[in-house]
């Protein structure tokens, strides 16, 4: 199957989750492009980790449809898979291996040869800064290098789609600024879906802003865009997400991608 042609990278069509009368999220809808970062925002409990894990095909949607790349995640697994990075906050990883023992790993269950698996490895070891750790034991790492094996096993097979969670939790100061600017220089030619905490962190790498509070999308456009409900991206978050009943969607245009 071809996907549509000029189709977003990520798409989320009235996606809706359920868990009895409890909804996750309910009908939520945007699309990225290719060559865009886009921040996911939102209060804890707000949806966001669910959504991500919607896009991903992590979980099921009660209604609705995402795509990646143009595929159906629901009924092209593999298609989806082998366009998509996906980083969850803290995600699993095998702690009784090494960096390079584990690239390896993940490369081969991708059917990546020997010469390529070398090529890439060596690629996201220097992007990731692994160097020191790389025949270390995982889990004798800190939090902060376990992030950055976390994220040099997403890039390893040159994912079109990056859909990162916390990607900068737990690093120091110059570790965050290292991975904004790597996560810059990806979204100039990939698409990244970016949740974080972070607000600071919206302004240095962001050019879109998707807000979601109580299962809803409240928000989508440019960050300058939120200046309308408050001075600082500080005070616009807390407007549109500090009344118990969520905001009417708040739509600003978006420029378009590079290309």
């Amino acid at each position: 199957m071809q996907p549509v042609a000029d189709s977003p990278m990520i798409e989320a069509v009235g996606l809706s989750k359920f868990y009895g009368d409890f909804a996750a999220v309910r009908d939520v809808s945007f699309s990225v492009p290719r060559g865009q970062v886009a921040a996911f925002l939102g209060p804890n409990g707000a949806g966001k980790s669910t959504t991500m894990k919607l896009l991903t095909g992590y979980l099921a949607p009660s209604a609705g449809i995402a795509r990646i790349a143009g595929f159906d995640v629901a009924t092209h697994r593999l298609e989806c898979a082998a366009r998509l990075g996906y980083l969850p906050e803290n995600g699993p990883l095998y702690l009784d291996m090494t960096p390079l023992a584990l690239l390896d790993f993940f490369g081969a269950a991708r059917g990546m040869d020997k010469a390529r698996r070398r090529t890439r490895i060596e690629a996201v070891t220097r992007q990731c800064a692994l160097g020191e750790v790389f025949e270390k034991s995982i889990s004798k790492l800190s939090k902060g290098y376990r992030q950055r094996v976390g994220m040099a096993q997403v890039l390893l097979h040159e994912p079109d789609v990056l859909i990162m969670d916390e990607p900068t939790s737990g690093l120091d100061p110059n570790q965050v600024r290292d991975v904004r600017a790597l996560i810059r220089e990806l979204g100039r030619t990939r698409t990244v879906l970016l949740s974080t905490h972070v607000l600071q962190e919206v302004e240095a790498v962001a050019s879109r802003v998707i807000l979601i509070h109580a299962g809803r999308v409240v928000y989508d456009g440019d960050p300058t865009g939120m200046a309308a409900h408050g001075e600082t991206i500080e005070e616009a978050f807390y407007a549109l997400t500090g009344n118990a009943a969520p905001p009417p969607v708040t739509e600003e245009p978006c420029a378009p991608a590079e290309a």
